[in-house]
């Protein structure tokens, strides 16, 4: 049976890949639009909308955790079974 805390870092880990891919999406530079702001490099976003993103990350990641966490608590995949996939011995 797979922990509260166990399940809350795992969906920390989803998160975070999530995020950090999601930031490369959809972001328009200020050389693209020729807008650069003083102090600024060409590659700054120009428009970032943090919140945004944090909301959309924080859904698709649910969407790919939950799956991942009914496959744990199910027995469907065990630790031998990821040992055997990996081609490592099982243990025991």
């Amino acid at each position: 049976m797979i922990g509260y805390f166990s399940a809350f870092v795992l969906y920390a880990m989803v998160w975070a890949m999530v995020f950090l891919i999601g930031l490369q999406i959809g972001h328009d530079t200020q050389g693209d639009r020729g807008e650069r702001i003083r102090g600024t490099h060409w590659d700054s976003p120009a428009e970032f909308r943090l919140g945004r993103r944090v909301l959309w990350a924080t859904l698709i990641s649910f969407v790919i955790w939950a799956p991942l966490v009914w496959v744990i608590v199910s027995g469907m995949v065990g630790i031998d079974d990821l040992r055997w996939i990996t081609g490592r011995p099982a243990f025991g």
